[in-house]
């Protein structure tokens, strides 16, 4: 009598070897698919940028000047209060505006553009109904060429297209006439900063 053949043990290795293969790809489709919502769960809130309520441009001078300082920005009731300190002017008043490039790159500040003007109005003083955005006016610097503004903007804003963050201050070296469309004749810029958010309070 011949012996009976043992059953090899290596049979069941395909077996297990396709049950692995396909719980993997199993696993790997359900990977990939978005997970079923859960009765009364709705879709995750985005969470919204906080508003901005501060905002500050440090000046340089453009070559052959030394105008420096800084024009801070504040969200007041009606308006944005705007509060400037600069150094190194001539005496006399000088053109003030919001250009409209926050590029203070080209060495005669020419980079930052023109007005700032979203609502494509004529050039103005700072209180005419009908102004550019970026019309802040005159500042005026005294004897030892130190000039200070202080007031309340009702155009500026820091929301929307008209947000004035990321554009840039600029100072002239020569008095805005607040009527020659549409620079007000304030001749070159002395000075140039761009507006970058501000730590609030």
């Amino acid at each position: 009598m011949f012996p009976l053949p043992m059953p090899s043990r290596n049979k069941s290795r395909p077996v297990s070897l396709i049950l692995g293969v396909a719980l993997v790809a199993t696993l790997l489709r359900a990977a990939d698919m978005p997970m079923p919502m859960q009765p009364g769960m709705g879709a995750m809130p985005m969470m919204a940028a906080p508003a901005v309520t501060a905002a500050v441009a440090v000046l340089a001078p453009t070559q052959g000047n030394e105008v420096r300082g800084t024009v801070k920005f504040t969200k007041v009731a009606g308006g944005v209060h705007v509060v400037a300190d600069l150094t190194g002017l001539k005496p006399g008043d000088h053109g003030f505006h919001i250009h409209e490039f926050g590029d203070a790159s080209s060495t005669d500040g020419a980079a930052a553009g023109g007005h700032f003007n979203p609502a494509k109005e004529n050039h103005g003083a700072p209180t005419a109904e009908h102004r550019h955005e970026g019309d802040l006016g005159n500042i005026k610097a005294d004897a030892s060429g130190h000039a200070t503004l202080d007031y309340v903007d009702t155009k500026l804003s820091f929301d929307g297209a008209a947000s004035i963050i990321g554009h840039a201050v600029v100072v002239h070296a020569n008095p805005d006439d607040l009527a020659t469309q549409p620079t007000g004749n304030a001749g070159g810029r002395v000075a140039v900063g761009v507006i970058g958010l501000a730590k609030s309070g």
